[in-house]
């Protein structure tokens, strides 16, 4: 592999003079900076990247902290947040959690020794439950998805509470009264949907019953167990509300099996999830969702994020962003 040396080397040049072209400053010639960039694309040379952080003192990469790159609302956080960081020259170091804390720990442990420029975060609930405890982890950090408290940390969420409070209202103003919940048994945004869940029941006067309400892990085949669970029930519930997209998969193929919905527009039983996945709007009856702005989610961070490593002297900020409610057959025959 070439050296800067070797890049010298071949334009008579200091090694000084290189750096200078490389990092695109002023008074080079043009002459020499042509003939640098020539040599450069000839000999294959690539900077350290590592030496270049540390003589500038700041590091081309961002940490992105999710949960479960298997769920497309974390996908497509992922994609906004690298557009927004290689608009602005920085590449993304991404990191899978799993909701393990182990995991969690360990992530973002390397990513402060790697000296990233900052970390995109969407914390586990055991983080979320000790984050006042944490300290200064020593670089910017912006929390995605989940609230971790004001004053805390720039973050960028929704309202999950008035999300599933709306979603089972809607549910209940059409005639459903034993309205089923299927939550994420790890995640902090399955605790906030389960409460919104149960404010509508009880702003509305449904009677309690545990038995409606399950906790999973947040996978399709949980969510197909939960619902063969539900649908044996004697008598099964009127309307099932599943709070991420995965568990809603899982869930629509139960449903279908049992030949509980299908029909174009289903009065046996409504059925609503989080998440405007692709497949929520193609099959039969179409689902309504609660819709989550989540390319909005990643921008947001990382435009938080950017402005955090030039000025980590700004006052903090949480930007809670709105939800929507997308009404389709699958709790009524709407289109």
């Amino acid at each position: 592999m070439a050296s800067i040396q070797d890049v010298a080397n071949s334009c008579g040049l200091s090694t000084a003079t290189i750096s200078r072209v490389l990092a695109g400053k002023e008074h080079v010639r043009e002459e020499v900076r042509l003939r640098v960039l020539e040599a450069v694309k000839l000999l294959g040379y690539r900077p350290n990247r590592v030496a270049r952080s540390l003589r500038s003192n700041r590091s081309t990469t961002i940490g992105l902290v999710v949960a479960d790159i298997q769920n497309p609302y974390f996908t497509r956080i992922c994609r906004a947040v690298e557009d927004a960081a290689l608009r602005c020259g920085f590449a993304i170091f991404l990191c899978n959690t799993d909701e393990d804390p182990e995991k969690e720990a360990l992530y973002l442990r390397h990513l402060i020794d790697e000296n990233v420029a900052g970390i995109i975060y969407a914390p586990t609930g055991k983080a979320v439950r000790d984050f006042g405890k944490m300290g200064d982890i020593g670089m910017p950090l912006v929390i995605i998805d989940r609230p971790i408290g004001r004053g805390l940390a720039d973050s960028v969420v929704i309202d999950n509470v008035a999300a599933a409070f709306d979603m089972t209202e809607h549910l209940i103003s059409h005639k459903r009264t034993r309205i089923a919940g299927v939550f994420g048994v790890k995640s902090p945004t399955g605790r906030e949907r389960r409460k919104g869940f149960q404010l509508a029941r009880q702003k509305y006067g449904l009677a309690e019953d545990k038995e409606l309400i399950l906790e999973v892990p947040p996978r399709d085949e949980e969510g197909y167990r939960a619902v063969r669970k539900l649908l044996a029930m004697a008598p099964p519930p009127d309307a099932i509300l599943t709070s991420n997209g995965l568990l809603a998969v899982g869930a629509f193929r139960a449903l279908m099996e049992a030949g509980r919905i299908g029909k174009k527009c289903t009065d046996d039983i409504s059925f609503a999830t989080f998440d405007d996945d692709a497949w929520s709007s193609l099959v039969s009856p179409s689902v309504t969702v609660v819709a989550q702005p989540t390319y909005e989610i990643g921008s947001s961070a990382a435009e938080l994020l950017l402005k955090r490593i030039e000025d980590d002297t700004r006052s903090i900020r949480q930007i809670v962003l709105k939800h929507r409610l997308v009404i389709r057959q699958s709790c009524g025959c709407q289109s």
